[in-house]
């Protein structure tokens, strides 16, 4: 008698959005050209674009790049790339506790290393038949999330035997996540104090995008005030922005350095600063807020600029993504372990030899 079908493992594929693989000027390039080339990030005609990415920004930016990769480096890498593997790693574990075995848990990204395609690949490899993507962006935009999900159809026409595909497309007010961010505040508070003003910064978007039906904007104030409220703040006590403008078209405003200038100019002495949209710390935050946004308020006439780091592995953080997970693959989950009792039931009834 052939034995019971053995139940498919679930895969689930963590996906950030990239790094170089070094603080140099060739993997800075490269990085540099599988992103920008992307219609989702810059959505400019091809035939205008490309000549301007590989005439002049390929061969201008990347040294200046490298050099602001290397001022963040750690000894074990991109921080990104650090965080995001602890994440994945740490997500296992907390599965592990609960005896789930029949999870396999990746991360990739969606420029450089892992490649999504690769992982997964790995995650067939494993025995996977159902793979759940969870973009660690809390906020969909078509930048992001929707180009994680292009990545994923780019990959389905060299596979034969598709597994079942979900994709977790935003989460801005989820109670774990925005419970993980006002644990992150309120620690910080307890280790330094409050300053007179909270400012989150979110990465920017061109204006346009949203104009052309990107939900991208109102999820980020959606996240704001969901913080707000679990933090118990006024309106006057905190301020949302957007970072990271490049080009000459117009993005989502307030901008954020300009704010902290002008924020310095108005008498306020002390910031805390934090970045929601992220999970894990990278250049982003620790070069352009931690370095050139807290340079820009000192020489205003600020007196204390305060970070407030990202989730990174914070037990919060790692704990919402669980239940992130756990509610996406609920049905999942449910016929596993209906599989497993049908398997045991069927096994007690087998001849043993």
């Amino acid at each position: 008698m052939p034995p019971f079908p053995k139940q498919a493992r679930i895969g689930i594929l963590l996906v950030n959005l990239g790094t170089p693989d070094a603080p140099d000027r060739g993997a800075v390039r490269r990085y540099l050209k599988q992103f920008l080339s992307d219609p989702r990030v810059v959505e400019i005609p091809r035939a205008l674009w490309l000549p301007i990415l590989y005439g002049i920004i390929l061969n201008t930016r990347p040294g200046k790049s490298a050099a602001k990769y290397a001022s963040i480096w750690t000894d074990e890498g991109s921080p990104l790339a650090l965080y995001t593997e602890r994440q994945a790693k740490l997500l296992r574990g907390y599965f592990a506790k609960d005896g789930r075995t029949d999870f396999v848990i990746r991360h990739a990204m969606r420029y450089g290393k892992p490649a999504i395609g690769h992982e997964l690949d790995a995650l067939q490899t494993e025995g996977c038949e159902r793979i759940l993507v969870v973009p660690l962006y809390p906020q969909y935009a078509g930048s992001t999330t929707a180009s994680v999900m292009d990545a994923i159809a780019a990959w389905t026409p060299g596979v034969r035997n598709l597994p079942e595909l979900r994709t977790l497309r935003s989460y801005p007010i989820e109670a774990g996540y925005v419970g993980a961010l006002a644990e992150r505040v309120r620690e910080h508070w307890r280790k330094h104090g409050r300053a007179e003003k909270l400012l989150m910064s979110f990465h920017g978007v061109p204006r346009f995008t949203v104009e052309r039906g990107d939900p991208y904007q109102a999820e980020c104030l959606a996240t704001a005030g969901a913080l707000a409220a679990a933090l118990r703040l006024e309106t006057a006590d905190y301020l949302v922005t957007f970072q990271s403008r490049f080009g000459r078209a117009e993005w989502l405003q307030p901008y954020t350095q300009p704010t902290l200038e002008a924020l310095a100019r108005s008498g306020v002495r002390s910031v805390d600063v934090m970045c929601p949209g992220f999970v894990s710390d990278c250049l982003e935050t620790l070069e352009e807020i931690t370095m050139e946004c807290k340079a820009a308020y000192l020489a205003e006439g600020g007196q204390e600029f305060r970070y407030i780091p990202c989730l990174n592995d914070s037990p919060a953080w790692i704990t919402a993504l669980k239940t992130l997970v756990t509610r996406s693959t609920g049905d999942w989950l449910a016929e596993s372990d209906e599989a497993e009792s049908a398997s045991a039931t069927f096994l007690q009834g087998v001849p043993q030899r």
